[in-house]
């Protein structure tokens, strides 16, 4: 470190007039370790600066660069951080806070000692130093007055003193009377020496000669003194005669001040009384309405809310200190409660015989909608409770407990009416859609057998006995492949029989009006009551405080309510939103499970009912959280939606589950399988109730699976068809899938659309191959063996020379297919594919067009092997390529 100390003195301060005192080495506290000098300098000029200096060593080379440089006197704060505990980390407050780590604590107190000193010698202890050990401080104490702080040259300092302006200017002055003072300083000097001592003897000869006036001036004095004695004396006296007129006069200040203080008091009491007065002091008209005003009346109603406000504003006066402490006061507030208590009673008491009343007058309109799928109309009812909201909203705020109480039995009123009325209204419904009686309602609640539902659906529908061709083959198949009993809402295949009558068509649009209607209903009923139950109960305008605590909650019926308690503090539930929702739960309870037994029926009636209410109830769902996502009706929209969407899948998984299930006729051919007719009738019936439809994503997904089911299914029934070949099978089915799917233009099934087109193509190709190798199957195997040569590595000019292969074999074998014979063959193909094909797709002339192209590219082939192989023969078929299209065009129209 002395090294460093000495190339930066030599480097860095000396050609600057500098001399270094003390030095650490630092970094900044919390960077990257980048270590740097903290110097502390004093000039060698007069006056002295001192400053503290940062340098940092070159990158580049082995010298150091003066970096930045702070005057002293900038310096605000010294922080050793801590006192007692060595740490090398400090703080030097300037313009901002540096922050440093020393690379060890002796360097960094030798530091702050310097700064120390300094501070003490040129800056009169301008600096703060905290945190930093006073035995440090007292080490750095100097010794004696002239102890040197940088070094014992430095104690001219303070024996040198500047000349002020004035001191210059008389110098000046005195140098310019004596032309030699430059030229002669000596001659100049003792010039000076001269006129200082003529000065001295001038000074003494002045003194010696005052000392008479000295004299005089002492006697003077004394004579004064005297004189001040007496004016003392005098003062003293008149001090005395002063003092019993002050005394007088606090008397009258003190009587003055007493009659201010009563003055200011009686004001002030004057103040109290009358504001106690003013504001509580109830009108008798108030008393009186309140002991005896009309409930029922619309004035009356008005009156007592008028009274029942003021009431409230005088129990809610805000009173000063010690009104409280009064007798008058505790009398009056006492009457108000008996007033608040006995108003709060009678209140209570009549509304609650408004609710019996109105439950009363409500179950006489039941009759009259008993008939119709309409609810009762509560507006009315509404409309008179509406008129004493204020005076809820009033017993709301003073008496907590009647109005729990009133909610309650409005709760306990209200769910009974409602519950018959939604009971009978549903009822209706269930009716409506099964075409019965009351005495016959049990459709609906008991589980039935086949048979029942059959003499069910024949009693609703009637006889469907005109049936397309398709789907009288497929009632056949089906009667002959389901042995078990299976219910309605299951059986894919009962379902297909009911679609098929135009009779069970407007059936189900009848349950899609009725279901529609159910809802339509329900909804405004719940809307309208939840919106009386906002305004009457006042339950939209005060937000629930959090850090209210319940004293007690009370399940009932599943709905937690607050309870409270005579002190009349509210306590509320999380939120008024809740509390909403949690009365229309007890009101409405009966709803969901009405809701669910009707969804029940319907998919009772027909599984299919399960699209309509899809639709229905996912509108329906979103049109109410559009309103309010967290309102009752939404959320019990929302839980039954769970259930429809539960039956749909019920509805999709029985579907696939019959496709696993089906059994063909090992007699008659397949034809167009069962569940690919079922499916036609399910998308189209899907597509046309779902346009437009929220929902769509789930039939998307109910068509993927149904699809794949149906692929799979097909594939199996083909592997184990006996009497129709498995390519047929897949053929026609799958031409009728390709079929309806591109006449539905489903987009979420265009790879599926696709794919049948492909699997429909494959197939028939298959087919045509497999049954054209028949007619002429000699021939085919004459000419196998010509290629089989050919493949051996037989050139195909001398294949004519192989025993088996030679010109007079081949002649032979030709003459075995005369165009008579290979028309006759070609017959007995077209009926062997007409007893393969079904009639429903009508694919024969399909298929024997495709045999008739294939036929001619295999003639057109074994031409060519003719040409090739026995070239110059002259050897040709006995038919030609017209012979092959007359005989196919002639096959064809005579049958």
């Amino acid at each position: 470190m002395t090294a460093i100390k000495h190339a930066l003195q030599r480097d860095i301060f000396t050609p600057n007039d500098e001399r270094l005192l003390s030095i650490v080495n630092v970094c900044k506290a919390g960077k990257k370790k980048r270590n740097c000098f903290l110097c502390a300098t004093v000039t060698t000029e007069r006056p002295v600066q001192v400053n503290v200096v940062k340098v940092k060593k070159s990158d580049k080379g082995d010298f150091y660069k003066r970096q930045t440089a702070w005057a002293l006197r900038d310096l605000a704060v010294v922080d050793a951080k801590d006192a007692v505990k060595e740490s090398p980390e400090f703080d030097l407050h300037f313009d901002k806070v540096y922050k440093w780590v020393a690379s060890s604590t002796v360097e960094k107190n030798t530091f702050i000692s310097c700064i120390w000193k300094l501070n003490q010698r040129y800056l009169r202890k301008k600096i703060d130093f905290i945190n930093v050990s006073s035995q440090l401080l007292e080490e750095s104490v100097p010794s004696g007055e002239n102890q040197s702080v940088a070094g014992g040259d430095e104690e001219a300092v303070d024996e040198y003193q500047e000349l002020n302006a004035r001191e210059e200017q008389d110098i000046e002055i005195m140098m310019e009377g004596c032309e030699y003072a430059i030229a002669n300083a000596e001659a100049f000097a003792e010039k000076l020496s001269r006129e200082l001592q003529v000065l001295d003897g001038a000074n003494i000869q002045s003194i010696m000669a005052s000392e008479k006036q000295v004299n005089i001036l002492m006697k003077l004095l004394d004579e004064a003194l005297k004189e001040v004695d007496q004016i003392e004396l005098k003062l003293s006296s008149y001090e005395e005669m002063l003092q019993s007129v002050k005394e007088q006069m606090d008397q009258i200040s003190e009587s003055n001040h007493l009659i201010h203080l009563s003055n200011t008091n009686n004001v002030k009491l004057l103040s109290e009384i009358e504001f106690l007065v003013n504001h509580m002091d109830l009108a008798k008209g108030h008393i009186k309405a309140l002991q005896e005003g009309d409930l029922t009346s619309s004035r009356g109603i008005e009156a007592c809310t008028n009274a029942a406000d003021a009431l409230l504003q005088c129990m809610n006066v805000a009173l000063r200190p010690g009104h409280d402490m009064l007798h008058a006061v505790k009398q009056q507030q006492q009457r108000f409660s008996d007033l608040r208590e006995q108003f709060a009673r009678r209140l209570a008491s009549h509304l609650n015989s408004v609710f019996v009343q109105q439950g009363h007058d409500q179950s006489s309109t039941l009759a009259q909608h008993s008939a119709e799928l309409t609810l009762p109309n509560h507006h009315p009812f509404h409309r008179d409770l509406l008129r004493y909201a204020k005076l809820m909203e009033w017993l709301k705020n003073t008496d907590y407990g009647k109005y729990e109480g009133l909610t309650k039995n409005y709760m306990d009123y209200l769910s009974r009416l409602y519950e018959r009325e939604i009971k009978d209204f549903f009822e209706v419904a269930k009716i409506k859609m099964t075409g019965t009686t009351r005495e016959g309602k049990k459709f609906a609640t008991l589980p039935r057998k086949e048979s029942a539902v059959k003499q069910e659906t024949e009693s609703l529908h009637g006889s469907s006995g005109k049936l397309t061709g398709s789907t009288s083959s497929l009632n056949k198949l089906s009667v002959q492949s389901s042995g078990n009993r299976r219910s309605q809402s299951s059986s894919l295949l009962d379902m297909g029989n009911m679609s098929a009558s135009d009779l069970d068509v407007a059936d189900r649009t009848k349950f899609d009006k009725i279901f529609e209607q159910v809802l339509s209903e329900l909804e405004p009923l719940c809307l309208a009551e939840q919106d009386f139950i906002s305004k009457f109960f006042k339950l939209q305008q005060h937000q629930s405080t959090s850090g209210t605590t319940m004293n007690e909650v009370e399940e009932m019926d599943g709905v937690a309510l607050s309870r409270s308690y005579p002190s009349g503090v509210p306590q509320t539930v999380s939120s008024e939103k809740d509390m909403i929702r949690q009365m229309m739960t007890k009101i409405f309870r009966c709803i969901e499970p009405e809701l669910n037994n009707l969804i029940a029926l319907g998919d009772k009636i027909d599984s299919f009912n399960s699209l309509y209410m899809l639709v229905k109830m996912s509108h329906h769902v979103w049109t109410a959280q559009n309103v309010d996502p967290a309102s009752f009706l939404s959320t019990t929209l929302g839980n039954v939606l769970v259930t429809v969407k539960r039956n749909f899948d019920k509805c999709i998984s029985n579907q696939m589950k019959q496709m696993d299930e089906v059994k063909i006729s090992k007699k008659s051919k397949v034809g167009i399988l069962p569940f690919v007719a079922e499916f036609e009738e399910f998308a189209a019936l899907a597509e046309s109730i779902f346009k437009n439809a929220e929902r769509r994503g789930d039939l998307d997904k109910a068509y993927i699976k149904l699809i794949r089911a149906v692929f799979d299914s097909v594939e199996k029934v083909a592997n184990e068809s006996q009497k129709t070949p498995r390519d047929v099978v897949m053929m026609e089915n799958f031409h009728h899938i390709f079929a309806t799917l591109s006449r539905l233009k489903i987009s979420c099934l265009e790879a599926e659309k696709k794919e049948a087109k492909q699997k429909y193509t494959d197939h028939l190709q298959s087919y045509v191959i497999y049954s054209l190798g028949q007619p002429l199957e000699k021939l085919n195997h004459f000419f196998e063996g010509v290629e089989a040569r050919v493949a051996q590595g037989i050139r195909e000019e001398e294949v004519s020379y192989q025993l088996a292969f030679n010109k007079q074999e081949l002649r032979k074998v030709i003459k075995e297919y005369p165009g008579k014979e290979v028309k006759k063959g070609l017959d007995n193909l077209y009926k062997k594919v007409d007893k393969h094909l079904c009639e429903e797709e009508n694919l024969l002339q399909v298929v024997w067009h495709s045999m008739q192209d294939e036929f001619i590219r295999q003639y057109k082939h074994f031409e060519g092997l003719i040409a090739r192989c026995y070239p110059g023969s002259g050897i040709t078929m006995e038919f030609t390529i017209q012979d092959i299209l007359d005989y196919c065009s002639s096959i064809a129209q005579s049958h």
